[in-house]
């Protein structure tokens, strides 16, 4: 006689076993129609699923946040069935829910092609019409070995031929369709709703080993509604204008190429926007009490074996030998702070010493996962560590904080959230100096006023972390800045200092990042402002543009006027249309066009004109200077 206590704290109490199902069509007839799943103290199950127990109950519809992953894993499985109705002879591999959507490998000799996707599609929208019944089995090992070699799904076969001996095996059965998977899933495939598009096709490794057989992987995105789809859908339009790869091409920011594959080839443009970013980042950091340091770029590996990375990132480490020694370039600035900490003796009264690198790293990223600015291999930190006694942490974490609020703000960023990573499966230092850690850093981020959800198992490996997640002006998140926590590095690497009480104590040492990479936050930003920077942060703050030749010589005299005020700016002397040269200097997002002509020469004005904006402005020359000048001052005004 189980008694079922729902989301509102009522209980129901009934004489025998019910499913999911029954329980919903009890609570009523339109809950029965319109659940998905429901959740068993805390896990999901199929609607089908037998509850005999005392059990906390929810039903899932597709108005749950939960319903989601359910709707694009089965989206995973139609798509499956449709492609082997289409084409019997393909085999299907892997197919989970992703972000966004939903992918699955399949090995064919022949290519897929989009007009492929298009027809698979529409099988899957039969399918849905068809509204199959999916229906759960749990089968014995070697029969469900037998089932899929006798279909010609070796791979299936393979995957459970590699499952741990006792685990269960259980398959998903929707018409003719047989399907390997743990579940769970809808009632039935009409269930799954026509809110879904296949995006694209990509070519992915067997077990993402490149040693294995190349499959191909066909991607797709599935949501509640046609509301929320058209959204999505809407959404990529807009990313796909503000790439960063494009809009640094059109902008003349920078390039890649082969030579140096993953590292970015800054060009003038770029290079003065890397610059200005740096210089400001500098400024705020000189004025919150960091000093900067810089340290070497390659570094023996006994160092890299002290701290543990070695043993953690030796996989991704460029490495090179010199005299019968191992050198590693570093991926990482920490061990080398630590060493600069060591030199001379350090008191409690030093604390917290605040140190700073944009430290110059690198890292072997696969190449399939490089792209453009975000992922690359050679690349920038805006790094610190603080060093400080335990009874600081609450007041740095506090000061870095506010520091990264403000800054993202003065960046364009104001919808952050916050997330607390705790400790990883693998990680260095035992149970009780996790637990000190991360009591200290939730204590510190409550005091901060910090509101944060649990990350669980995502900390470093020699710590617990907060990780700040920036949300973009169309609703993407980019985890960028991080705060972790360390008691064991200091350890590891013997870092000490001189307490009150004469004696010697382990610093707490803080890793934090605001920017993150200063490459990949430049590509957030470009994307971001699709571009259209803040005008303290343009590289070519405004270009002046002559209507004819008879005006370059007083083009000329604004150019270093405006260069006088501080104002970066270029002339365009060409013997071009005006409409032309605005049009370009467009596409390149210069903010400001300042057009001369004969007329603007002998009044001693030009004609000011604004990014996106039709309409021009006469002003004075020494009122548009000073104007631009104001607002090219940045948020910390002139340096």
């Amino acid at each position: 006689m189980p008694a079922i206590t729902l989301p509102d704290g009522s209980v129901r109490s009934y004489e025998a076993a019910l499913t999911g199902a029954d329980l919903a069509a009890d609570i009523g007839p339109g809950l029965a129609k319109a659940a998905l799943a429901i959740r068993v103290d805390g896990t999901m199950r199929d609607l089908a699923h037998v509850i005999d127990a005392d059990a906390q109950v929810s039903i899932v519809t597709n108005k749950d946040e939960d319903a989601l992953e359910l709707i694009r894993h089965d989206a995973a499985h139609v798509m499956a069935e449709a492609v082997k109705e289409l084409h019997p002879d393909t085999q299907v591999t892997i197919g989970p829910a992703i972000e966004n959507g939903f992918y699955y490998d399949f090995a064919r000799n022949e290519p897929f092609t989009p007009d492929d996707l298009e027809i698979i599609e529409a099988r899957m929208r039969e399918i849905v019409e068809r509204d199959e019944p999916i229906g759960r089995e749990v089968w014995e090992r070697d029969d469900a070995i037998a089932l899929f070699e006798e279909q010609g799904e070796l791979y299936k076969a393979e995957i459970i031929r590699d499952l741990p001996v006792g685990e269960e095996i259980t398959l998903y059965r929707q018409g003719d369709f047989v399907d390997l998977c743990r579940g769970p899933h809808l009632p039935s495939t009409g269930r799954l709703g026509t809110a879904f598009k296949l995006m694209k096709v990509a070519g992915a490794y067997w077990r993402g080993d490149s040693r294995n057989q190349m499959l191909q992987r066909i991607y797709g995105t599935a949501w509640p509604d046609e509301k929320q789809l058209r959204a999505y859908l809407t959404m990529l339009e807009e990313a796909e204008k503000r790439d960063h790869r494009r809009v640094g091409r059109e902008m003349g920011l920078f390039h890649f190429q082969d030579a140096a594959v993953g590292s970015v080839f800054w060009h003038p443009k770029g290079w003065t926007l890397y610059r200005t970013l740096t210089d400001y980042v500098r400024r705020r950091l000189d004025a919150a009490g960091y000093v900067e340091v810089n340290t070497p770029q390659m570094v023996d590996r006994s160092l890299w074996e002290d701290s543990g990375h070695w043993e953690k990132f030796r996989e991704h480490m460029f490495t090179a030998e010199s005299e019968d020694r191992v050198l590693a370039l570093k991926p990482m600035n920490c061990p080398c702070h630590v060493q600069i900490f060591k030199q001379g003796i350090k008191s409690y009264r030093d604390l917290p010493i605040r140190m700073a690198e944009f430290g110059s790293c690198h890292r072997n990223e696969p190449s399939g996962a490089l792209h453009g600015l975000m992922r690359v291999r050679a690349f920038t930190q805006d790094d610190a560590h603080i060093f400080c006694t335990e009874d600081q942490i609450t007041a740095e974490t506090k000061d870095f904080c506010d520091l990264l609020m403000s800054m993202y703000h003065d960046l364009g960023f104001d919808d952050v959230t916050v997330m607390f990573a705790d400790r990883p499966p693998t990680r260095a230092g035992d149970d009780a100096v996790w637990d000190k850690a991360e009591k200290a850093l939730k204590d510190a981020t409550e005091a901060a006023g910090m509101d944060v959800a649990l990350n669980p198992g995502e900390g470093a490996f020699y710590g617990p972390k907060l990780e700040f997640n920036l949300r973009d002006a169309i609703g993407r998140d980019w985890q960028l800045g991080t705060l972790q926590v360390d008691f064991v590095l200091p350890e590891r690497l013997d870092a000490n200092y001189v307490g009150e009480d004469g004696q010697k104590h382990r610093p707490v040492m803080l890793h934090r990042a605001i920017l993150g990479s200063m490459e990949r936050f430049i590509g957030v930003l470009i994307e971001q402002h699709a571009g259209r920077m803040p005008l303290w942060l343009a590289p070519i703050q405004a270009v002046v543009a002559t209507i004819t030749k008879d005006a370059d010589d007083y083009a000329g005299r604004v150019v270093a006027a405006l260069a006088e005020a501080g104002i970066r700016a270029e002339a365009d002397l060409r013997n071009e249309k005006i409409n032309y040269k605005v049009r370009e200097h467009s596409l390149a997002k210069v903010p400001t066009i300042l057009v001369v002509g004969q007329r603007e020469a002998e009044d001693g004005t030009v004609a000011l004109r604004r990014l996106g904006g039709k309409a021009q402005e006469i002003l004075a020359l020494a009122e548009a200077t000073a104007r631009l000048r104001q607002e090219a001052a940045g948020p910390l005004g002139p340096a």
